[in-house]
């Protein structure tokens, strides 16, 4: 089942997350190895066969027993941790951000203190199976769990901002705050930048929001207007995010609110370079992704980062490299498609194709008009020859670009995950041009391989 199938379909798609659940069973059996997790009932399979006795401890070596079944109810139904996360143990890990994390301590300032901006959270409603999914998310993804704690702080920053009250930025807060519960279900490997995804595991990951919306929904206790914004917090102004691909003016207000403080977020966890200045270049290169009025509001907390004395090779070098993988990978598609044949764009079929050209072109586009793209690179070089800040803004420029590029071949993939099933000469060249450009390491800066024929 398609992320956006899933979207459309609940019932079904809650059926698959029960079936799927292995990763989350494997992690609440390893947090039991130093947490203490006891069954407040007996726990059965499907047809009604006890697995493990009431008020048992468990452990990581009832994994391989329980994981040869269905269960009856949801792992986490009936078990119990001491030291479960609550609405009091989330007020405090935020404070402990607003004093330690750059990002959170601009907000603060923003606000003018931290109870305007941790208020909201005293009206969280935490049942004990969601309190038990976070406490998993603390212990066995602890990263995941600092993510959507900074994620809740941006979005309540946002909402206050935009004149949101204490008592309207609750249900917010909750649903920033579950927003990647989702991805508990998901083996954890697929996070790793290094670990490159099969088309059958990028499905699973892009359905992680449908995932967790749906056990948001199994709670019981929260609005439809929290399930859509959790559903929503992939989505992009102009259509291109997921699950459903829909524009802004379908996207909830709420969810307009997560869309922007997930990535805000990201940024802050991803980079430790410059954060606020790339976070900053990326808005404004991709000012139809995302909701103008909030934009405006995070801008300004992004202020200029580049201490003064950056030495200027380290950014040259920088940006050449970009450029190089930038260079290479435009000229391995122009090459490409060079021998599809006449019409193509035309044809119904190759929809992967033309989605590659669209946004290829509309790359090289936003590059020329920076003054960044390849073919400018020598005289850029010249002009900017002692220029520590405009050399700066460049090179982060062309690095934006190409974490654009990957984010083509994403789409692309996430769009028609059977590419490289297809016999056809224009998909072969999809899937050649995807491969070679998956190949690329943003962070690292490696050069893209060169064309092939």
């Amino acid at each position: 089942m398609t992320d956006a199938a899933a979207a459309r379909n609940p019932q079904a798609a809650q059926q698959g997350w029960k079936d799927e659940g292995e990763h989350f069973l494997r992690a609440v059996t390893d947090m039991a190895e130093h947490c203490n997790v006891v069954t407040g009932e007996p726990i059965f399979n499907d047809k009604g066969v006890k697995l493990v006795e009431k008020y048992a401890r468990l452990d990581s070596r009832m994994y391989e027993r329980l994981v040869r079944h269905r269960l009856r109810d949801p792992i986490d139904k009936h078990l119990s941790v001491d030291n479960r996360v609550d609405v009091q143990s989330i007020e405090a890990y935020a404070m402990v951000q607003c004093e330690t994390v750059d990002l959170v301590r601009r907000l603060v300032q923003s606000l003018g203190g931290t109870d305007r901006l941790l208020a909201p959270l005293r009206l969280l409603v935490l049942p004990p199976h969601i309190g038990f999914k976070l406490t998993v998310m603390r212990e066995q993804r602890p990263e995941l769990f600092a993510h959507s704690l900074q994620m809740m702080l941006v979005a309540i920053c946002l909402a206050l901002h935009k004149g949101w009250s204490e008592r309207e930025c609750g249900p917010l807060a909750v649903a920033a705050l579950l927003h990647d519960v989702g991805m508990l279900y998901m083996d954890p490997a697929w996070t790793d930048s290094n670990y490159r995804l099969s088309g059958n595991e990028r499905k699973h990951l892009v359905a992680h929001s449908v995932t967790a919306m749906l056990i948001v929904r199994g709670a019981g206790v929260y609005s439809q207007d929290v399930e859509m914004a959790i559903l929503e917090h992939h989505e992009r102004m102009d259509g291109t995010g997921y699950p459903r691909g829909i524009h802004g003016e379908n996207i909830s207000p709420m969810g307009q609110i997560l869309l922007l403080a997930e990535v805000v977020s990201a940024f802050f966890d991803k980079f430790h370079d410059l954060p606020g200045q790339r976070l900053s270049l990326m808005l404004r290169m991709n000012h139809r992704r995302y909701p103008a009025d909030l934009v405006s509001i995070i801008l300004p907390l992004l202020y200029d980062e580049i201490a003064p004395g950056t030495p200027l090779p380290p950014l040259q070098a920088e940006f050449m490299h970009t450029v190089a993988a930038l260079a290479a990978a435009f000229q391995m598609w122009e090459t490409l498609s060079q021998k599809f044949p006449e019409r193509w764009q035309a044809m119904p079929d190759h929809q992967a194709a033309v989605y590659i050209d669209t946004s290829i072109g509309s790359l090289q586009k936003q590059l020329a008009e920076a003054g960044a793209h390849p073919n400018q690179q020598t005289d850029l070089l010249a002009y900017l020859k002692d220029d520590v800040q405009g050399m700066s803004e460049i090179a982060l420029v062309s690095r934006e670009a190409l974490w654009q590029l990957q984010a083509i071949v994403n789409g692309c993939l996430r769009r028609w995950p059977g590419v490289h099933a297809c016999a056809h000469a224009v998909d072969a060249a999809v899937a050649q041009w995807c491969d070679a450009c998956m190949q690329i390491d943003p962070g690292r800066l490696a050069p893209a391989p060169a064309p092939r024929g």
